[in-house]
C-alpha cells in the first residue's frame, strides 16, 4: 500500500522542483529522507514514571515505538547522573513519515494555538527544517484528559536537498503552510 503524500511526491513534486532548479539526473531531486520526534523529558530526573509516559505519547503520536535518550554527562546543579533517562525520541522513514507529514501539516498545524505558518527560517542551511512544539495537545491521538503535564517537542524534516530553497520547495510541495516572514 503506498501512501497519498509519496505518491504526490512521485508525480507532482518531483516534476515541479526537476523545472524549478533545472535538474539534469531524476537523483538529483531533493527527497524527504526521514523525520526525527524528539521529547526533552527534564521532570524524569526526580520522577522515572514521567519517562514511561512520554514513550506513551510518542508512540501514539508516531505510530512507533520511541527509545529512551540517557544523560551523556553527570550535572551537579539538575542533579543529573550519567546515564539517566532525561527524554524520548523516534525516527520516522518511508511509509511511516510520509502518513506523519500528512496528519502533522492538515491535522496537528491547524490545531496549534495563534498559528499563522511555520517560520521559513527554521532551515539549518542544509535543506534541513526544524520546528519546536509547545504542547503535545495539537495532535488528536492524545486526550487532554489522561495528560499529566504539558511537553513540548522538536520535529526534525532531514531532506537530501543541498540548499534551504530547494529544502523549502520540497516541503511546500507537501503543503507546509510557510508564513509570509
Amino acid at each position: 500500500m503506498t501512501v497519498r503524500l509519496y505518491e504526490k511526491y512521485k508525480k507532482e513534486i518531483t516534476n515541479t522542483l526537476k523545472d524549478k532548479f533545472n535538474y539534469k539526473n531524476d537523483l538529483e531531486i531533493p527527497k524527504l529522507e526521514k523525520i526525527v520526534i524528539n521529547m526533552g523529558v527534564g521532570e524524569a530526573v526526580k520522577d522515572s514514571k514521567k519517562i514511561e509516559v512520554a514513550v506513551k505519547e510518542l508512540a501514539a503520536i508516531s505510530g512507533q515505538k520511541p527509545v529512551v535518550t540517557k544523560s551523556k554527562k553527570a550535572n551537579a546543579s539538575f542533579k543529573l547522573r550519567e546515564g539517566m533517562p532525561i527524554g524520548v525520541k523516534v525516527t520516522l522513514r518511508k511509509n511511516k513519515m510520509y502518513e506523519f507529514i500528512d496528519r502533522f501539516v492538515n491535522v496537528a498545524l491547524p490545531r496549534v494555538r495563534d498559528f499563522r505558518g511555520v517560520n521559513p527560517k527554521s532551515f539549518d542551511g542544509n535543506g534541513n527544517f526544524a520546528l519546536g512544539l509547545k504542547e503535545q495537545f495539537v495532535f488528536p491521538e492524545i486526550e487532554y484528559d489522561n495528560v499529566d503535564s504539558v511537553r513540548g517537542m522538536d520535529i526534525i524534516f532531514v531532506t537530501s536537498a543541498k540548499s534551504d530553497d530547494e529544502g523549502k520547495e520540497l516541503l511546500s510541495g507537501f503543503d507546509f503552510p510557510f508564513s509570509s516572514q
